[in-house]
């Protein structure tokens, strides 16, 4: 083959994925967070994004409250506007948004000022956007930080997490801490107040991405083994909770590129998984991925890549946006408080 003939087919190959990327969507840059931080949670309602908490790094040994922020982001407008605080300050929250209110479960609180800031809670509230009003309610079965949260007809599912062990409830965790990582699956009714276990997940992990798609909730990605980036493993695993039979079904097909951490969003039907980390032996880094599973053909496909790599970010999906928000640019924290970023992303898909 000649060089003439080699240099048209790289080009016509060049040209087949730029076409390809471009019939996926693009990125697009839009107003950054007035306030930066990481591990932030975050849920969509009402047309708005809306994020919670933060996670201060301790620096010089002194560790700093979780602030318990709340922030409202706009899309019409493209702005920001800062929220009344959570009543209860923590990070690593499961949150989730249903009929124009947010849920927010668990997490984890400082107890005294300048201490360790994970102390699992069991605690749930309601927040409803339009008075900028907190409601208490029922506690959860089970105190834990870092689970996830997935609605479906009404119905809420809180998903596994970090937790203590029996008897030693006042001990944080973290470290060398012992502390277990939680198979619970437990559904919350908003409209009676109440809980009821559910079938336990196959593959106890935190940190992971979770959506639901035509009555089936998918647990994608996480850590596990520990709460802790540096001795817990970063997982692939991709697991279906059928909820209707209140079963967990076969492992699915493993997600391209193991991480915990991002954000997730759910579009037409597929689960769309953005950033986050992993830590191993030989790899310590944060990730621009953007991948797509979608649970009727059971495949996943990449994305054109985020603009910055990070984790701890928010994000959510609003119209035909995938909103990325926030975030530490560096895995475990390294860097401290200056590498948190108010860059806000969204991957605008094709229409």
């Amino acid at each position: 083959m000649s060089s003439r003939v080699r240099w048209m087919v790289f080009i016509f190959a060049l040209g087949a994925v730029v076409a390809d990327a471009q019939m996926q969507g693009r990125w697009v840059r839009l107003a950054p967070l007035p306030e930066t931080n990481e591990e932030w949670d975050s849920a969509v309602v009402n047309g708005k994004l809306y994020l919670f908490g933060g996670n201060p790094v301790a620096v010089g040994g002194k560790q700093g409250a979780p602030p318990g922020l709340v922030l409202e982001y706009d899309s019409a407008a493209d702005r920001w506007t800062k929220k009344k605080n959570m009543p209860q300050p923590a990070h690593h929250n499961a949150v989730v948004g249903y009929n124009g209110k947010i849920y927010v479960f668990g997490g984890a609180v400082q107890r005294k000022p300048g201490g360790p800031t994970q102390y699992p809670i069991d605690n749930s509230w309601e927040y409803d956007p339009v008075p900028d009003s907190w409601r208490a309610l029922a506690p959860m079965p089970l105190g834990r930080m870092a689970a996830a949260a997935a609605e479906w007809q009404g119905k809420i599912y809180v998903i596994g997490g970090a937790g203590p062990w029996p008897g030693l409830e006042n001990e944080p965790l973290g470290g060398e801490s012992p502390h277990r990582i939680v198979d619970a699956n437990h559904m919350y009714d908003p409209a009676t107040n109440t809980w009821q276990p559910r079938q336990t997940l196959p593959t106890p992990r935190t940190h992971m991405f979770v959506g639901a798609v035509n009555g089936r909730i998918y647990v994608i990605g996480g850590r596990v083994g520990s709460m802790q980036v540096v001795t817990g493993s970063t997982t692939d695993l991709v697991e279906e909770y059928d909820i209707a039979a209140d079963r967990w079904g076969a492992v699915k097909l493993r997600m391209p590129t193991p991480r915990d951490g991002g954000t997730v969003g759910v579009y037409q039907g597929r689960i769309y998984v953005a950033g986050g980390q992993s830590i191993t032996a030989i790899n310590n880094s944060v990730s621009r991925a953007l991948e797509a599973y979608d649970p009727a053909t059971n495949t996943w496909a990449s994305l054109p890549t985020m603009q910055l790599a990070r984790h701890g970010q928010g994000g959510g999906v609003i119209g035909n946006r995938f909103h990325v928000v926030g975030g530490h640019i560096t895995a475990a924290f390294s860097g401290g408080e200056p590498l948190n970023v108010p860059v806000h992303d969204a991957f605008e898909f094709a229409r």
